[in-house]
């Protein structure tokens, strides 16, 4: 599959454009209103965008703001007024030629100066000066402000925190804020044909890693020494990590969001690896599970074979029309059949967790679980079987797209048959890559 490396000068106009239309057709007196979105504050930590944000701008500069005003048709994207020259300290500054690549109609500062290079949360009202005019200009004329604002618990938070300082300076701001995020979940949870190929990006780059890891497992390793190399392996390939990395041997793989990766591998235990890379934004979402000997016992086989049987079982009956999950309809409900299936085998009560979710920007990525799978979803399917009495976790995860009639494995390439995990494990004798083959994946 080709790999398309930047993304096309149109790509976001035309999903503001998309957004627009969803709008339109949903509030009929939108026309009067503006769409008011917001990118995330910086930190020292690894600066990553707001993923509706992102979606809709491709800007990746924090502190920045976009506005569609739905009754001229205008796009204006609001940076912040830095005191300092900001190319001097960071490498993503928006620059005026921005303006047309990104198919902006204006590009205004915020408002005042800010101190120094950042913009921060607790900005201040004349750093905002210019954009607070335009919101408080909305609210006296009661135009509606269409933005990300769901109530829910965890829904946007740094979207709803701003809206919040917002609704600090000007008043009666928030009884004109209408909700979008379930039309931006809609966008966004139907791929493109260029989404997919970043999203097949980074599941090869993280077939890579895998592949790695399994040449790499051996007794008495550390599982933060598999961690590294298999983050090596996402770096080298111009990748950086979805999610947290899980690398859980024997009891740890029985907890599902372990992410200590402190313990030492023991021969006889089994190692889960959940791992995914992200290519331009878009995420992978991949587990294996390793015998730590190179060898399955007779136990290990016995219940890995179920699991297996079971992704395969549950991706046959993957396609639109059925659900991930939903407990009115059981007979068309993946997680609901995935349970029926493990129970034949008595270890229906073993499985503890969903049987997979959408995947795309955010690796469990916006969608209405509530309406069934539709073409060019993306999703992962992933059984498990948790005993930690016997300290034995299995898990299978690999990510699938939906089209008509069924499901296609987006993630094929990455051996998953107990013989073939077997093989690959023993194919290098258990050493880790040496630097030719780290060569190789340079190139």
């Amino acid at each position: 599959m080709p790999i398309v490396e930047k993304h096309d000068t149109v790509f976001f106009k035309n999903r503001r454009e998309q957004l627009v239309d969803l709008i339109k057709k949903q509030y009929p007196d939108a026309n009067n209103g503006i769409v008011l979105l917001f990118g995330s504050f910086e930190s020292h930590a690894v600066f990553k965008q707001e993923r509706s944000f992102f979606y809709l701008t491709g800007i990746e500069e924090p502190a920045t703001a976009l506005m569609i005003d739905l009754e001229n048709k205008k796009t204006t994207l609001f940076v912040p007024n830095y005191a300092q020259e900001r190319a001097k300290w960071a490498s993503s500054a928006i620059f005026a030629e921005q303006k047309e690549r990104f198919g902006f109609d204006e590009l205004m500062y915020l408002g005042q100066e800010c101190k120094g290079y950042q913009c921060h949360p607790f900005f201040t009202k004349e750093q905002y000066h210019n954009l607070l005019v335009i919101i408080d200009e909305c609210v006296k004329n009661k135009k509606p402000i269409y933005t990300l604002n769901p109530q829910t618990v965890s829904g946007y938070v740094e979207q709803r925190f701003i809206l919040q300082r917002i609704a600090q300076l000007i008043s009666g701001f928030n009884s004109q804020l209408i909700d979008i995020s379930p039309l931006v979940a809609r966008l966004r949870r139907t791929k493109s044909r260029q989404e997919i190929e970043y999203i097949y990006k980074a599941i090869d780059v993280t077939i890579d890693a895998h592949d790695a890891v399994a040449r790499a497992i051996s007794a008495d390793k550390k599982e933060y020494e598999i961690q590294a190399l298999l983050e090596y392996m996402f770096t080298v390939r111009g990748c950086s990590i979805a999610f947290p990395s899980i690398v859980a041997s024997g009891k740890n793989g029985t907890v599902l969001h372990y992410h200590q990766n402190n313990a030492t591998l023991q021969n006889g235990e089994l190692v889960v690896v959940d791992i995914g890379a992200e290519y331009n934004y878009y995420c992978a979402d991949l587990t294996r599970t390793f015998p730590v000997s190179g060898t399955f016992s007779k136990r290990q086989r016995e219940l890995y074979m179920i699991v297996l049987e079971t992704q395969e079982h549950i991706a046959q009956l993957a396609q639109p029309g059925m659900w991930i999950s939903n407990k009115e309809y059981p007979e068309k409900s993946l997680i609901h059949l995935a349970h029926k299936f493990l129970d034949k085998y008595g270890y229906g009560n073993y499985f503890v967790h969903g049987i997979g979710h959408f995947l795309g920007l955010d690796v469990h990525d916006v969608g209405d679980y509530s309406q069934p799978l539709q073409p060019n979803d993306v999703i992962t399917i992933e059984p498990g079987i948790y005993i930690p009495e016997e300290k034995i976790g299995i898990r299978i995860e690999d990510n699938y797209w939906i089209v008509e009639g069924e499901a296609i494995c987006l993630s094929e390439d990455l051996p998953k048959a107990p013989d073939d995990i077997e093989l690959a494990m023993a194919n290098t004798s258990n050493e880790e890559i040496n630097n030719e083959e780290i060569q190789e994946q340079e190139n």
